[in-house]
């Protein structure tokens, strides 16, 4: 779990970056330019301790620059705040591969019930979608405090409970069809 939580801050260390320089400031320019500079050392610090990078973290630090870019030609802070969405879209797409999840779950569920291990893979896709659609329309808002709430709160919690959802699912659906195997 503890590495979960690591990935996921590595994941947002632009955008919470962002957000925290803006919260401090008020000043779009510096915090778009931290946020970029942020993105840009945190790749440079993974390759020089040699870490294996996916095209997931290029494609993130392509967005924050090019968002960034965007952010700062415009002063406006909608551009940065709409590379979650974007991610979550790419995220989502990943997603729609018959069985992706399989690989990430026990072998007694993937033996017992890989089918319902498939359709909560597209179900975490639609998921996806609908955080990125959320975060697009508050980000187009430009509310930073709106859109902190819905990163942490709406984003975060939703892919909590989800989780818990499918654990507690998965878990009865298994034992479920166990019981009647061992009484069969």
């Amino acid at each position: 779990m503890k590495d979960v939580f690591a990935r996921l801050g590595s994941d947002l260390f632009s955008a919470i970056l962002f957000l925290a320089v803006y919260l401090i400031t008020d000043n779009v320019i510096l915090a778009t330019s931290v946020a970029v500079a942020g993105a840009v050392a945190q790749v440079i610090y993974a390759r020089i301790k040699g870490q294996q990078l996916n095209y997931m973290t290029y494609a993130s630090l392509v967005l924050v620059v090019g968002l960034g870019a965007v952010t700062l030609l415009t002063n406006d802070a909608r551009f940065m705040l709409a590379k979650p969405a974007i991610a979550h879209f790419a995220i989502g797409l990943i997603m729609l591969k018959r069985g992706w999840m399989l690989r990430y779950m026990p072998p007694i569920v993937v033996e017992t019930v890989p089918e319902y291990v498939t359709a909560a893979g597209y179900a975490w896709a639609l998921l996806m979608f609908v955080i990125g659609a959320g975060m697009i329309a508050v980000a187009s808002t430009g509310d930073l405090k709106l859109w902190a709430f819905y990163l942490t709160v709406v984003a975060g919690g939703g892919k909590i409970l989800a989780f818990a959802v499918q654990y507690l699912v998965l878990r009865l659906i298994v034992s479920s069809r166990r019981r009647a195997a061992a009484r069969a």
